[in-house]
């Protein structure tokens, strides 16, 4: 099937992915541009795990101020080169990641950034309502370790819907972008102030 040039700019206006990565992802779709759109992001997903373990030394700090200049966010965001901090498509994602802090307020960038403290005192809050259910102790511990899930995705940057596509998480977004521009990118650290 022959692709067209409007087929390669719809999708390339979707993705921000590269000219010749989108004419070949509806090659293999065969111009379907769900197929196509899916096996970008899947594409995305695989470049972000091989560049996990590259060392990021670059980056920027991006500010998102509320126009009631009542909540302000800063958001460290780190590459591995300068080139890479100075482009748009980077600097475009420091900013999402900014307004995603101010809107949905996490505490912590990943699960493994919550303190063991904090967990355990979630626990036992959810262990005691449960105390006197009558459930056998198996299913209570199945239900708290779900509820305790929920909690950490909903106080972890990282594992929160994203604002705009509520389909995906922000975690998924950083591999998008990473499949994008080519190299690991990583959330130092933020912070969000709020009158």
């Amino acid at each position: 099937m022959a692709i067209t040039a409007q087929q390669v700019k719809e999708l390339r206006d979707k993705t921000q992915a590269s000219m010749a990565d989108c004419k070949k992802a509806l090659e293999e779709a065969n111009g379907d541009l769900k197929k196509a759109l899916e096996l970008l992001q899947r594409r995305g997903k695989q470049i972000a795990e091989k560049r996990a373990e590259r060392e990021v030394k670059a980056g920027i700090v991006s500010s998102y101020i509320h126009p009631n200049n009542r909540l302000g966010v800063l958001v460290e965001l780190n590459c591995e080169t300068d080139f890479v901090a100075k482009t748009e498509m980077f600097r475009e994602l420091a900013h999402e990641l900014a307004m995603q802090i101010a809107a949905m307020s996490p505490q912590y960038v990943a699960v493994e950034n919550i303190p063991v403290q904090i967990i355990e005192k979630e626990k036992a809050k959810h262990l005691d309502e449960f105390k006197s259910s009558g459930k056998p102790e198996k299913i209570v511990g199945q239900i708290i370790e779900g509820k305790i899930k929920k909690f950490s995705e909903e106080i972890c940057l990282l594992e929160q819907p994203y604002v705009k596509n509520p389909d995906q998480k922000i975690k998924d977004l950083l591999s998008d972008y990473i499949g994008k521009i080519g190299e690991n990118i990583k959330i130092g650290r933020f912070v969000r102030i709020e009158i």
